[in-house]
């Protein structure tokens, strides 16, 4: 399974599928696909498809030893060939690698898994210069957020380009979570990050959980 520890040394990705019209479960099939041919490879840890509920996004949090293999995971001919439909029935794929830089947590170290817990994934795009800042308050505000009834887990990542910041949340129902969305401060023109980040923000659940565990099971 995977695990969001701020001492974990491998290499996560995360992948946000912006889906046309209509598409979701097609892109959620071609992403299992994947998930089959990754399990397999060397170097792999862990993958966790996740679809968004209201059916315009998938996403992808995955782990991996190193770099090395993901890259050669990325360039099998097989992976080759899923990868140009799967462009196909999407408006966006946006991946980059990421580090873990801020957790708080009820529930212990956050762990995935399969229809455990609502997710969500806040999207942060910026430019480079604006992410140290962004942490910052990232850190800020990670501790007091832990203080909404439901949530409970908070992770910020950092992509190592510098154009992203995600927030990958557990939440215990979907009631807790429309709170969320109604609270001063969350909308994208009075938030903790405005004037650095455009934020979208989308509510998940995970619907498959791979681990190199599995792989001899």
């Amino acid at each position: 399974m995977a695990t969001l520890d701020l001492e974990n040394q491998l290499v996560t990705v995360i992948v946000l599928f912006k889906v046309k019209e209509g598409q979701q479960i097609p892109v959620v099939e071609k992403v299992r696909e994947l998930f089959a041919i990754a399990k397999q490879q060397p170097g792999f840890v862990s993958a966790n498809l996740h679809r968004s509920l209201d059916n315009a996004k998938v996403a992808n949090y995955a782990q991996w030893d190193n770099m090395e293999s993901l890259e050669g995971f990325r360039q099998l001919p097989e992976v080759q060939e899923l990868v140009a439909p799967l462009q196909e029935l999407v408006e966006e794929m946006d991946s980059h690698i990421f580090e873990i830089v801020a957790s708080e947590s009820k529930v212990g170290t956050p762990v995935i898994n399969p229809q455990e817990y609502f997710v969500h994934f806040a999207e942060f795009r910026m430019p480079p210069t604006n992410q140290p800042r962004m942490i910052e308050l990232a850190k800020e505000h990670v501790g007091p957020a832990m203080s909404l009834d439901g949530l409970l887990s908070a992770t910020f990542h950092r992509s190592l380009d510098g154009e992203r910041v995600i927030n990958y949340g557990q939440w215990e129902n979907q009631d807790a979570i429309s709170k969320l969305t109604q609270r001063p401060g969350f909308g994208s023109e009075d938030g903790y990050w405005t004037g650095l980040a455009e934020n979208e923000f989308h509510l998940y659940e995970v619907i498959l959980s791979e681990d190199k565990a599995a792989q001899s099971s």
